[in-house]
């Protein structure tokens, strides 16, 4: 009995059907009934099927039943977003969470169809099953305030044998989850020493996060000896020879898993790109025990003084990684455009290749913008493949503007340490045209890999992005019109278009911001519903599978059609079967590394701040509020908030309509954008804020 089989018959069933019931007619004897639990069970955790009160079993969508994931809002209600990429968002009030946490996956009744809003009704998975928190207390109960924000309930501290005082850190296990009569319990597993560094603060946030410390040994074991092994010539067989080819790999200075490499050749009527990427699948084989620790991991997690892989360093680092002028096992996209940068072929296959050169971002910058001669002179045979790459990355990225692609060229923070891992100064991490080379070609390949399998009508992990809902749209064009920036309402599909009207204007980078924040966010799915922020009506991820499950799936995917030229029906069934569960986790652990890469990004800024309590700073308003505003820093890439308590120079209401804070005297009015000077009024780095005053 398969779990495909026992669904089709519960879905085809005019009625809920108890477990007797299946089980006769399936025709099972009582020894195989403990199998048919298990898949019930399954189903039930999948969001496939229900089972009622009355312990009766019945298809999810037969009832109007959403299954999704939780998003918590710190005021109670929250929205639930449905598995399903074709359906809309659904507001939850705080009355109907039903105890619910941020990132449950929960099945929700949609009780008003038209407002999208509805009711949790069941909880499939507990997303929080650990947490890291400060100990408080009330009158004789003890009590934990956790760190994470997105978790709004205090925690009741059982009673246990680890002894705990107010102030503490400590990490607990949550032994009974909050309902109508009962409090959120957990118990002490963990009391850390107060941080006396940023280090250390990072540290205990892979405990809040529940990220994995080590890999096990026999993955360990595993790794090494596939690593040590090396590539013998038996494994050129069946794969073309690309080792003449001049390949680079174009990369960050500190960077240590080379996933990508590529190689361009100008023709009479346009481009041939190669995009060869590290065949981890020829060495990570289905189910294998790298595999399962892999697809538990789901992604690297790159932190400002960490990196916790995917793969363990033997692979990551080595075997699977293209370190320079070393033979590789890849598996390349070769693309075939025209000077118009159409793609007129695209030929798919497992090779091997040998880099001539490790190039940095900073180099290549050198060459083509700089024009820097020492750097010229250094990779002269290269450098007219650099100027053919540029020359069709402009050609690419004008086509995908034409075509709605939203390019937010927003600042990210870039930390820089001293010698002992301590933060030295947070900047804008550079972007330059280098980035935007591997960034073009990157999308390409990934394009290219999605249309093919999409046309064959395989099974594939797709990279999915929906359009905003109306009301953030709402909210959005209400913000715009207040900056006096927009006349008209502003539509999803004009978004790329205003992103240009404002570009090089003081607006370029607040109006980014805030249509980046209307947006949902990227997810995998086995369902193609395309991808509003690329303009794609087709992409999956394929082109890191050294640091990203889902393209490790989709390169055995594609290798194996390529191979038997064809998918058989029950194999396509296996992969319909397994590739959901696959996109719900990769999915989560994405939101997960996102979350910890943020927080970890905070606890550097509070850690740099802690010694400037007192010091001046200009600043620029980010986000405006009734409590106050967030404020950027000029000098440092930071962000800290601005209390309207700390506003003393005049009394200020906030304007909803103009969004913004208006002084009632002096008429003072501060808006997304405004300048200002601040004074650093306190920084805590329990609670990771940075508090400014109005000068």
């Amino acid at each position: 009995m398969k779990g495909e089989n026992l669904l089709e018959f519960i879905r085809k069933s005019d009625k809920p059907l108890s477990f007797k019931e299946i089980a006769e007619a399936f025709g099972l004897k009582s020894s195989e009934r403990k199998k048919l639990k298990r898949l019930l069970k399954d189903l039930v955790t999948q969001g496939k099927i229900l089972r009622n009160r009355k312990g009766l079993y019945l298809p999810v969508k037969e009832v109007q039943l959403i299954t999704g994931f939780f998003e918590a809002h710190r005021n109670g209600y929250g929205f639930v977003i449905p598995d399903s990429p074709s359906e809309r968002d659904i507001f939850i009030p705080p009355h109907a969470t039903m105890g619910a946490m941020h990132g449950d996956r929960v099945v929700a009744r949609l009780e008003q169809r038209r407002k999208r809003e509805g009711r949790i009704i069941r909880i499939l998975e507990r997303a929080v099953k650990r947490v890291v928190g400060l100990v408080e207390k009330s009158g004789p109960i003890f009590y934990i305030q956790p760190r994470n924000k997105n978790i709004n309930q205090q925690i009741v501290i059982a009673p246990g044998e680890i002894k705990v005082k107010p102030g503490d850190i400590v990490l607990a296990e949550v032994t009974t989850y909050q309902s109508i009569n009962k409090p959120l319990v957990a118990k002490i597993i963990k009391v850390f020493e107060k941080p006396k560094n940023s280090r250390q603060d990072i540290e205990i946030l892979t405990y809040e996060y529940d990220l994995p410390k080590k890999f096990p040994n026999d993955v360990i074991t595993a790794s090494e000896e596939i690593s040590s092994k090396g590539i013998s010539k038996r494994q050129f067989k069946n794969r073309v020879d690309l080792r003449e080819l001049p390949t680079v790999t174009i990369d960050g200075e500190n960077a240590k898993d080379f996933d990508d490499a590529v190689s361009i050749k100008k023709t009479r009527n346009g481009f041939i790109l190669w995009v060869h990427i590290a065949d981890v699948s020829h060495y990570v084989k289905w189910n294998s025990t790298i595999d399962i620790e892999a697809r538990q991991r789901g992604t690297s997690v790159y932190l400002p003084d960490r990196v916790i892989p995917m793969l363990p360093p033997a692979l990551s680092e080595n075997i699977c990684s293209l370190l320079p002028k070393t033979p590789r096992l890849t598996f390349t996209v070769e693309m075939h455009f025209s000077n118009s940068g159409e793609r007129k072929e695209t030929l798919f296959y497992p090779s091997i290749i040998q880099t001539v050169e490790r190039m940095t971002y900073t180099s290549v910058k050198k060459i083509l913008i700089d024009k820097d001669a020492e750097e010229i002179k250094r990779y002269k045979s290269l450098v007219p493949h650099f100027e053919r790459m540029a020359e069709l990355c402009e050609i690419l990225k004008n086509k995908r503007k034409k075509r709605g692609s939203l390019d937010f060229d927003l600042p990210e923070p870039e930390v820089l340490l001293d010698i002992k891992g301590d933060p030295q100064a947070i900047i804008k991490a550079e972007r330059n045209l280098a980035h935007f080379i591997i960034e073009e070609f990157m999308i390409a390949a990934n394009e290219a890999v999605a249309e093919f399998l999409y046309s064959k009508n395989v099974p594939c992990l797709y990279r999915v992005h929906e359009e905003p809902e109306p009301n953030k749209i709402q909210y959005l064009t209400k913000i715009i019109k207040n900056l006096g920036i927009l006349k008209e309402d502003l539509k999803p599909s004009k978004f790329h278009e205003f992103i240009g009207v404002v570009k090089g204007t003081p607006y370029e980078e607040i109006v980014n911001y805030l249509i980046l924040r209307s947006l949902k966010q990227a997810r995998y799915s086995p369902e193609n519903v395309g991808h509003f922020g690329l303009a794609s009506e087709c992409y999956t991820h394929f082109t890191s599978p050294i640091r990203r499950y889902p393209d490790l799936i989709v390169h055995r995917i594609l290798k194996e059609f390529l191979q038997k030229e064809k998918i058989s029906k029950e194999r396509k069934k296996e992969l319909e079967e397994i590739l959901p569960d696959i996109a719900i986790h990769s999915s989560r652990m994405e939101r997960r590394a996102d979350s910890v890469e943020r927080d970890s990004i905070q606890i550097m800024r509070v850690w740099f701040m802690k010694d400037k309590v007192g010091e001046e700073f200009n600043g620029k308003v980010t986000m405006v509020s009734p409590e106050g505003l967030r404020v950027r820093l000029e000098e440092y890439y930071i962000e800290g908030f601005l209390p309207i308590s700390y506003m003393t120079d005049d009394f200020y209401q906030f304007d909803e309509k103009k969004y913004c804070l208006m002084g009632l005297k002096k008429k003072r009015k501060f808006t997304i954008g405004t300048s200002l000077q601040i004074r650093v009024s306190k920084v805590n780095i329990d609670e990771r804020e940075i508090i400014f005053e109005l000068l």
